[in-house]
């Protein structure tokens, strides 16, 4: 009787976790498919032709995929040359990043000094000023160096760090146990030699975050080359996806050509984070270990 009852409540156990499960797998399933909507929206309407798009109802898939949109999105303005502009000033942030985000967070996470932990207190306190109590100021700055209609406002601010990924990269190395840096020094090795040859080789999914972050963080930025750059050759992709509604040359009320110019911008990132998606969450993971 008694073995009976075990067997009952184990089968409703079991019954009630395979509810359980499908109702979560059932509510993931309607975030994804809220979630990416508008991404097949997007690009349903890129290749539409103009008057599909303000079809009521609404029809999602076009009558005849219309691929020359694309095509047309460099014929419309110098596409190409804002991408090559984005690619180079996100490389370039991507890099200074990298090399002062990590040598910031290293002092941090394996230096001893006095005081180091006001230090970065003060440093963290930083994320709590917005761009917009700054913007003046730095643009004063920048104006003094005629930096205007450069790349170099957009760039150099970014080679002496910022709190954000020196808040995630010091985390991470603090998950790095200090007996590798002691064995590195009674070999020989100097700091430099520590931080070069043994904290950023196991560092991979703390750097494959930063570069995520750092990258769509300036492939998508808006507002700043909007304060800096002037001239049309410097414009970045976010400037040319703003202004290509009322470019001249006949992207009047053309949705469907900046759903298109949208969808070539988007795709750098998509394929960037399915490739870097596994360190990615390995990174984010880590990070808050230890404090």
């Amino acid at each position: 009787m008694a073995h009976n009852t075990v067997t009952v409540r184990a089968g409703s156990i079991a019954r009630a976790r395979l509810v359980g499960d499908l109702i979560a797998y059932l509510l993931i399933l309607l975030g994804a498919i809220i979630v990416t909507l508008p991404l097949v929206w997007m690009v349903t309407t890129a290749l539409k032709q103009n008057y599909e798009v303000f079809l009521f109802p609404p029809r999602w898939l076009p009558e005849t995929p219309m691929w020359s949109n694309f095509a047309y999105v460099f014929d419309l303005m110098p596409f190409g040359r804002f991408m090559l502009n984005t690619a180079i000033i996100t490389q370039l942030n991507i890099i200074g990043d990298l090399l002062s985000c990590s040598i910031v967070a290293f002092a941090f996470a394996r230096l001893k000094a006095r005081g180091k932990n006001f230090m970065f207190l003060l440093v963290l306190s930083t994320m709590m000023l917005p761009f917009q109590v700054t913007m003046i100021p730095q643009f004063v700055l920048f104006r003094q160096l005629n930096w205007i209609d450069t790349f170099l406002p957009l760039v150099v601010p970014h080679f002496f760090a910022n709190a954000y990924q020196v808040f995630l990269m010091r985390q991470f190395f603090l998950t790095i146990p200090k007996d590798l840096d002691e064995a590195a020094i009674i070999d020989g090795s100097n700091v430099l030699g520590v931080y070069w040859r043994i904290i950023m080789p196991l560092s991979g999914p703390i750097i494959v975050t930063v570069v995520i972050f750092s990258f769509l963080y300036h492939w998508n930025d808006f507002l700043a080359p909007l304060i800096y750059l002037n001239s049309e050759q410097n414009k970045t992709l976010a400037l040319g996806l703003a202004s290509i509604l009322a470019y001249p040359a006949g992207g009047q009320g053309r949705w469907e050509i900046l759903m298109a110019a949208s969808t070539i911008a988007l795709a750098p990132c998509i394929v960037l984070f399915f490739i870097g998606q596994k360190f990615f969450v390995q990174g984010i993971a880590l990070t808050g270990l230890k404090g």
